[in-house]
């Protein structure tokens, strides 16, 4: 039995990758929108936080009734009730990661966490 789980993943729009890798503590999504295009809904969200990582490209996200830029290197963070949409920019497209995970869930973290040797 291994202590990992490994999967590629092709060039598809959107790759949540919960079931690919049997994720337990955290949805991760890969996401693509080409130049012009949206996320055709608005969402919230009950109990996960989302944290965003703008890989390339450039657009926006409107947070409710903001309009935040958003370009290659930006992170964000957004709280479980906050209303959310993504937008391309109609001159380039946009590819983001989306790691949601439950608000107020984390207890340890990186060195607290560790088990060294």
């Amino acid at each position: 039995m291994t202590n990992y789980t490994k999967t590629t993943i092709g060039k598809e729009n959107r790759i949540e990758l919960h079931e690919k890798l049997s994720l337990t503590g955290a949805e991760i999504s890969l996401n693509e929108l080409p130049a012009g295009a949206n996320v055709p809904f608005v969402h919230s969200h009950k109990e996960n936080e989302e944290i965003y990582g703008i890989l390339s490209g450039n657009g926006k996200a409107i947070i409710d009734g903001e309009e935040i830029s958003l370009s290659t290197g930006d992170w964000l963070k957004i709280v479980p009730a906050a209303k959310r949409q993504f937008f391309a920019s109609d001159i380039s497209g946009i590819t983001y990661i989306c790691i949601q995970v439950k608000e107020n869930s984390l207890e340890h973290f990186t060195a607290e966490d560790a088990v060294i040797g």
